[in-house]
């Protein structure tokens, strides 16, 4: 039995196939408890790799603020409910899904495990989450479309400074078969992240995770452009360390990695991406621009503030995450469940309110669906199961999700996850 199989009782399913082969001395491969999951991780990733995935900003405080928002709100039980047939599937934007777990986009998984993306979208295909394709994945969504062509997957969109790439980017999210595109609005400038600042540390810099730019025929022609117009400073004194990052830039550029050594293209790309990565000058009026190339929904992702959400209902945008980027981007930021409940209020079901930040276990999907979300984004977790076990460390950490999620429903007197709201929980004071 697996995610994809829309029935009651998935969570005792997979519990007792666990049970039954403890019997025959065979644990889970991928770590159950939360924790246990990290340290595996960890144990598996390099260090700058680890720093990179486990780092938010300053001092860490938003992450921990994630955290403890999930533990204020406690879950009260209803007792004598007939919940012997349990649903966990949703509907998103026309599409069934099996239950209401998303894979949150993730970029530079190269640094988690060798196949990436690649795994992760399989994962999905099996179980059929949706997985949010990043713009700075370490695969083009056309290799991604290739490799798992039956995975759900939307587009995160980071919006460049140059438009013909974001349209391109959102033409070709369309050719390769995504169903949404996620215009993320929370990383226009790199949050302030000490660990890969003390490590001087930055992935894209080392041609990793770019693979979205190099593949796109917009891209290639901004970086013809800079060769035929070099930088007249001279290049710095090579060092062990400069030529490691150019070995890195060369093996992660298209082509051959001899021919990219004696090429300038690796090194051109990298600068040309550093210079076309964001814009900060992006307001609500230029969202039309978006709506005028594609037809698929648009989502917003890293809304925090009621009033936001007002203005993405008046863009005609068809939903919103409401995230705060598991606390990468803000130092002091509030935890993302607590935005949640006012942003619901304001939307009042016209688009469908989605979530992500924080989430570490079945009981926090539920805390989250509880106060309003359609459906929950998995971060962290999925890729500390990535780490560990490549697709099948995926799949495993979303069946225990889901399976978590359905056994405390069951216990909560819920049967099926529409039947979720405020009346499930309690707030603690403090």
């Amino acid at each position: 039995m697996s995610l994809a199989d829309d029935i009651g009782n998935i969570g005792r399913a997979i519990q007792t196939r666990i049970y039954r082969e403890g019997v025959y001395g065979r644990k889970p491969a991928v770590p159950v408890d939360p924790e246990r999951l990290r340290r595996a991780a960890r144990s598996a990733m390099s260090r700058r790799g680890w720093n990179y995935l486990q780092g938010s900003a300053g001092t860490e405080s938003t992450a921990s603020a994630n955290r403890a928002a999930f533990e204020r709100y406690r879950i009260v039980p209803s007792m004598l409910r007939d919940v012997s047939n349990r649903r966990l599937g949703v509907e998103l934007f026309g599409r069934e899904l099996p239950t209401p777990l998303l894979l949150a986009p993730i970029g530079v998984l190269e640094l988690v495990h060798p196949q990436g993306d690649l795994a992760v979208a399989r994962a999905a295909a099996d179980s059929g989450v949706p997985v949010m394709l990043s713009t700075q994945a370490s695969w083009s969504m056309e290799r991604v479309a290739e490799a798992a062509p039956q995975a759900p997957r939307w587009f995160q969109l980071y919006w460049s400074s140059d438009d013909d790439l974001v349209t391109s980017m959102v033409h070709r999210a369309e050719r390769s078969g995504c169903e949404a595109i996620v215009v993320t609005l929370d990383t226009h400038v790199l949050g302030w992240r000490p660990r890969d600042l003390d490590a001087g540390f930055l992935p894209f810099a080392h041609g990793q995770g770019i693979a979205q730019y190099t593949a796109d025929p917009v891209f290639a022609s901004l970086v013809r452009r800079r060769l035929k117009h070099p930088a007249s400073s001279p290049a710095p004194r090579p060092t062990p360390q400069a030529l490691r990052a150019l070995w890195s830039m060369s093996r992660n550029h298209p082509g051959s990695l001899l021919g990219n050594l004696r090429s300038p293209c690796p090194r051109a790309a990298v600068e040309t991406f550093l210079d076309v990565f964001s814009r900060s000058s992006l307001t609500w009026h230029e969202l039309d621009f978006v709506r005028q190339r594609t037809k698929l929904p648009i989502v917003l992702k890293g809304l925090q503030r009621p009033e936001d959400a007002r203005r993405a209902l008046d863009a005609g945008v068809d939903g919103v995450v409401v995230s705060n980027h598991g606390g990468r981007q803000v130092d002091g930021a509030l935890g993302a469940l607590e935005a949640l409940p006012g942003i619901v209020a304001e939307v009042d079901g016209r688009i469908p309110v989605l979530f992500d930040s924080g989430v570490r276990t079945g009981a926090d999907v539920f805390k989250a669906l509880a106060l309003g979300a359609t459906a929950v984004g998995i971060g962290r977790p999925y890729a500390y199961g990535l780490a560990t076990a490549g697709a099948r460390g995926v799949r495993s950490v979303l069946e225990h999700l889901g399976a978590e999620l359905d056994i405390t429903m069951a216990l909560a007197g819920i049967a099926d996850v529409a039947g979720l709201g405020p009346a499930a929980l309690t707030r603690l004071d403090g």
